[in-house]
């Protein structure tokens, strides 16, 4: 499946000069998973994107140029994302890349773009992704380490010191059961209970009563993906456990308490974008015009709901075109370098400053732990 759009992005995006004579299209390439079992992550990717070009071009383009988005559907398959993102480089000629729903897709496309030396920014949380750190890739999420480390914090916090963990099997929960496993020791935190489940299973009662009877656990920790946490939180609730239930940055959305069901949620706590808590940000708060400005424009263009992982695609298109805008050129060195100079850019999911060392550009300031209160996202700090 492939879109060419001459089309969109909201005003924050106006003051990028609009005085000069239009060139040629600035061809702009992507690799979403829109269907697939990632469709509830990449179908918001890719209408934010949609409408971000949209916008864009709209208010006149990049110094007179608009972007051509040259858009494929990968539907969640590694191979297929690696065959698109060849087809982009060499058929299409984009000049960068975004996309790469799931780690899969993403380490599938990075290969290809760093072979072309092509910029790429990637919408899926594992740290594998930019560390080590490779030329031309960068990403938005914040990492599953990170993820490890802000929920430890919260635990460290509650004086908890015995947790249990139930991880999926997939690329991102085994990702993020390594991360965690590595950086547990650094806040007191023992992990006496560890059980793990296919992203496939149906129910988890199971592993869930294995913990349920290991002796000492405080807390619980799922790194997961997809629908698994959902299952999870719903046994976790049928088994009457008792006990603080942590999951991932990777089922931050409202979609997530929906499928657990809100009474099943209630007391979840996870690490979490502003862009889940938008109404509840201060006025002076840094991230506050941009979460809003996205959130206004993504609700009434689409009808549903904002969410993290639509944000992860604004994020991604406002760096690249904040690049190509200091760059003044639309030419994959120049965009790479200026994307590794961003210095103090204000998304949804945090404030960049990108460097050579480090293509990342967040730390954990940029999350915002949150806690599920009668089916809705609040503050916990």
């Amino acid at each position: 499946m492939k879109k060419t759009l001459t089309t969109t992005a909201l005003g924050l995006l106006a003051a990028f000069g609009l005085t000069q004579a239009a060139l040629a299209d600035i061809k702009l390439g992507a690799s979403i998973s829109a269907t697939g079992p990632a469709a509830f992550l990449g179908d918001p990717e890719a209408k934010t994107l949609e409408m971000l070009v949209a916008d864009l071009n709209a208010a006149g383009g990049i110094n007179g140029e608009k972007i051509a988005l040259v858009l494929y559907d990968d539907n969640g398959d590694p191979n297929k994302a690696r065959t698109f993102a060849t087809r982009l480089v060499e058929d299409d000629e984009v000049v960068a890349i975004i996309g790469g729903t799931t780690t899969g897709t993403s380490m599938s496309i990075l290969a290809v773009a760093e072979d072309a030396g092509v910029p790429f920014i990637s919408l899926a949380g594992a740290i594998d992704i930019i560390s080590p750190v490779k030329p031309h890739t960068f990403k938005t999420p914040h990492t599953d380490r990170m993820a490890c480390q802000k929920i430890f914090e919260d635990m460290q916090k509650q004086g908890y010191t015995k947790i249990g963990m139930i991880s999926g099997t997939d690329g991102f929960g085994a990702s993020m059961q390594a991360q965690c496993k590595d950086v547990v020791g650094d806040y007191g935190i023992e992990i006496v209970a560890d059980e793990t489940y296919d992203p496939k299973d149906a129910d988890m009662t199971a592993q869930l009563t294995k913990i349920k009877n290991a002796g000492g656990v405080q807390a619980v920790l799922n790194p997961g993906f997809g629908q698994g946490p959902s299952i999870v939180t719903r046994n976790y609730k049928q088994l009457d456990i008792g006990l603080p239930l942590y999951q991932s940055h990777g089922v931050a959305s409202d979609g997530f308490i929906e499928l657990a069901g809100a009474d099943a949620a209630e007391g979840v706590r996870l690490p979490g974008t502003a862009l889940l808590v938008a109404d509840l940000l201060a006025e002076d708060d840094a991230q506050r015009p941009v979460v809003t400005a996205y959130k206004a424009a993504f609700e009434a263009k689409t009808g549903t709901p904002v969410g993290t992982f639509g944000g992860y695609a604004h994020d991604a298109f406002l760096i690249m075109t904040d690049a190509i805008a200091r760059a003044g050129s639309a030419e994959p060195a120049a965009i790479r370098d200026a994307i590794e100079a961003t210095a103090g850019l204000a998304g949804t999911t945090g404030i960049y400053t990108f460097s050579p060392e480090d293509h990342l550009g967040l730390d954990l300031s940029a999350f915002r732990m949150l806690e599920i209160k009668g089916g809705k996202w609040t503050l916990v700090d």
